[in-house]
């Protein structure tokens, strides 16, 4: 119109913005109902008149000024139209609008504005409330989060305020300062937690973010009270799993669950897990055994199984295990043609196979990814076996090629075990890499190639040359110091774990390692004492850093406390090189005949063994 104070002929607006304005009205009516435009007769006449959109044709100009002055960089400008628009209309289309401008801008107040007014405007808003949660949590405002989570958690429907609820911790993992969103969850969640319909997840909610916030005691305890709620949840005992590490007693709460009549296959392999990332490798072979037992046609679990077998070097076993979970996984692949079959046979019965019905907590099918492993772990059972031809046949059959280094490195550890070192390292050499990451991972191939091979010296100069071109790399470090331990070039190795530390203060391997280093050699050992104590805060539970103190209790004199804490890192993690340690001790014990079984024990396993082979030696046990 032309008394409009927003038409565009009154302002300065570049001439091509025909297209610009096409592209707004196309925009727009997918935010706006249909309108019916009288002034095209052309068109064919509807069926029933299309709903009023309510756009006069001022607003139509408001919104494409708004629009144009957004194309031209005037994102501000375009805000304060938009804004004031839905402040008149109240319409949520144009409150989200507004905040999308400015978010996109990067202008985190204005969003807010946007948002607070679209609350203000509209109360019963789902979306309002998320999105000014959204905004303050983006913006860490966290202290004034609470009225918007609190509108968000009452407007959302019953049926749904659960999965809300259990979604909060993800939603608030970025904000900075966890302990004050664990406080202000704490409030916010209060009624909810007195609330038998949302008492059990409200308190996994708080634990989870309890933990995060670094109050492990606190998250226990309200870990603790959500299975109280209702025992035969699941649920509290996922978030179990995850504080374990930090909270040894939360593995109650997993192993009740787990004590059911009707286990969740789900819960016992992501406990696995847990048990393998903390060394528990005994503990771990157990729970994947029984998800077999539980759960024969669960391919996962016999996956799981197989790896594990591995690395207790058990390659036959792991190669039964191993194949078992092929055949599964052949099976489920099969099974879509097979019921597709069926059904032009006029017989499918439209069930699923049990494999694929169960999915880990996390995880999803693994697919093409798992039988590549799985083809990687039966390659590395037959060559422990010395069938370097089956390995080779197992090798062949992987397609995938995310895993090509990993094919090729087990490729090059068969050459150099038959001293074709240097074609071994062409091998590897060969695989692309197109970052930084990948030719950081083709290095970390090749060091472990020359460590296979008892090439220290190479593998020392070769992380040497990487250190230059990754200066804070601290793993390239550790692994460096690792190589000048062997090669005892000690003041080396110290100095580069005391760089690790200083670069990563809570690197619990670098104290392990250096404690131990000393402690081996009767150096120091007070202070290897405290380092290795270190480790152990920072790694709780570790067989390998529990080794290592034993170790230390051994050359201190203390015998009853090394035997203890070697016994216990024997348990969770029958290693050869901590079975020649509690083999040691119950020598020097006087324990001999108990020393004998756990060394032929060991031998059985790992006749090459390093650590055994020189404690057999210095001993001469007359195994």
């Amino acid at each position: 119109p032309a008394g409009c104070g927003l038409c565009p002929a009154r302002r300065r607006i570049r001439p091509a913005t025909a297209a610009l304005a096409a592209a707004v009205c196309l925009a727009w009516s997918a935010m706006w109902a249909p309108m019916a435009w009288a002034s095209t007769p052309a068109l064919p006449a509807a069926k029933t008149a299309p709903a009023d959109s309510g756009m006069d044709g001022a607003l139509f100009y408001q919104l494409l000024v708004a629009e144009i002055q957004l194309h031209e960089g005037q994102a501000a400008v375009a805000f304060e139209v938009v804004l004031e628009a839905a402040r008149r209309l109240g319409r949520d289309q144009l409150f989200q609008r507004a905040a999308d401008i400015a978010l996109r801008a990067r202008a985190g107040g204005r969003a807010l504005q946007a948002a607070q007014a679209w609350r203000e405007a509209n109360p019963e808003s789902v979306e309002a409330a998320r999105l000014e949660l959204q905004i303050l949590v983006a913006l860490n405002r966290i202290d004034e989060a609470g009225g918007p989570l609190q509108a968000l958690l009452g407007l959302t429907p019953p049926e749904a305020r659960v999965g809300l609820v259990l979604a909060l911790p993800r939603f608030f993992e970025r904000a900075v300062d966890a302990r004050r969103v664990a406080a202000t969850l704490e409030a916010a969640l209060r009624p909810h937690a007195a609330a038998p319909a949302t008492r059990l997840a409200s308190l996994t909610t708080l634990a989870r973010s309890w933990q995060r916030a670094g109050d492990h005691d606190r998250a226990l305890q309200r870990l603790q009270q959500a299975h109280e709620s209702d025992p035969a949840s699941a649920i509290p005992a996922f978030a179990a799993i995850d504080l374990m590490p930090q909270a040894p007693g939360a593995e109650a709460v997993v192993r009740a669950l787990l004590g059911a009549a009707t286990p969740d296959p789900a819960l016992r392999l992501a406990y696995a897990r847990a048990l393998l990332q903390a060394q528990r490798i005994a503990d771990a072979r157990t729970q994947a055994e029984a998800a077999t037992v539980e759960r024969p046609r669960l391919a996962q679990a016999w996956l799981m199984l197989g790896a594990i077998e591995v690395e207790l070097k058990n390659p036959g076993r792991a190669r039964e295990v191993l194949q078992r979970y092929i055949e599964l996984q052949r099976a489920e692949a099969e099974a879509p043609r097979k019921e597709a079959d069926a059904a032009r046979a006029g017989g499918a019965d439209g069930g699923a196979p049990e494999a694929a019905a169960v999915t880990p907590h996390g995880g999803a099918d693994l697919g093409l990814a798992g039988t590549s492993q799985a083809w990687l772990l039966m390659a590395q059972a037959a060559e422990m076996q010395g069938d370097l031809a089956a390995a080779e046949a197992y090798l062949a059959r992987i397609d995938d090629p995310q895993r090509l280094l990993e094919v090729q490195a087990r490729r090059a550890t068969i050459l150099a075990r038959q001293g074709r070192l240097d074609e071994a390292l062409a091998l590897v050499r060969q695989v692309p890499a197109q970052d930084d990451e990948a030719a950081r991972a083709r290095l970390g191939a090749e060091v472990r190639l020359l460590r296979e091979v008892n090439r220290w010296q190479e593998a020392y100069d070769t992380l040497d040359e990487a250190i230059r071109r990754w200066p804070q790399d601290t793993d390239l470090m550790y692994e460096q110091a690792m190589a000048a331990e062997r090669l005892e070039r000690l003041q080396d190795m110290e100095r580069l774990l005391r760089r690790v530390i200083e670069l990563e203060p809570n690197h619990g391997h670098a104290h392990n390692a250096l404690g131990y280093a000393l402690a081996d050699r009767n150096l120091r050992l007070q202070e290897a004492r405290a380092l290795i104590v270190r480790a152990l805060e920072l790694s709780p539970g570790d067989p390998f850093i529990t080794d290592s103190l034993g170790w230390v209790e051994f050359r201190l004199g203390r015998l009853d406390e090394a035997e203890r804490l070697l016994r216990e890192a024997y348990g969770k993690r029958p290693d050869a090189e901590i079975g020649a340690h509690l083999g040691e001790v119950l020598w020097a014990a006087g324990r001999r005949d108990e020393a004998r079984r756990i060394w032929r024990e060991v031998l059985a396993r790992e006749p090459g063994n390093e650590a055994l082979t020189r404690t057999l030696q210095r001993l001469q046990p007359g195994l």
